[in-house]
């Protein structure tokens, strides 16, 4: 799947093409308004290929900065899924998933989370957190539940 959780109105023809182009065809999305972020445009887009296409997919949408954008590839026979996450403030992020789509934290970073904290569970826990790709899925959390109901209110701190 692609997920588009927001883009400026004016680039969302540009993340067509630049998805069309890693796809290797057209491909058109049915772009919403995304209430959490006014004036942006979201879509979804269920993608088919070859393993190693959703790294094209996300490598060629990773350089507008002002789009956020979420990009996940099955897992197959003998080959592991991944997982693509951006945010403007924080980049990109990957990570390789399992047939049940869940994040698979290699052996040795979690060896090094375990040298870089010692005794220190807090560091540990905070180690663990940048593994998974806590901050990208923290800031992508509203972006992702914005469609799940047209009737959600934003309020905001103000002062």
């Amino acid at each position: 799947m692609i997920f588009i959780h927001s883009s400026p109105r004016a680039l969302c023809p540009h993340v067509e093409w630049a998805a069309g182009r890693a796809l290797g065809r057209a491909v058109n999305f049915s772009w919403t308004e995304q209430p959490v972020l006014a004036g942006s445009q979201r879509a979804e887009f269920y993608w088919d290929g070859q393993q190693g296409m959703g790294a094209a997919i996300a490598s060629s949408l990773r350089g507008w900065e002002h789009l956020r954008f979420e990009v996940t590839e099955d897992a197959g026979p003998g080959a592991d899924g991944g997982r693509w996450l951006h945010t403007p403030d924080l980049g990109i992020f990957y990570a390789q998933t399992d047939s049940a789509g869940n994040v698979v934290v290699p052996e040795d970073r979690i060896r090094y989370a375990m040298e870089v904290a010692g005794s220190d569970a807090t560091e540990l826990q905070r180690e663990l957190r940048v593994a998974l790709g806590q901050a990208w899925d923290d800031e992508l959390e509203a972006f992702r539940h914005a469609s799940d109901d047209s009737s959600v209110i934003w309020l905001h701190k103000v002062g």
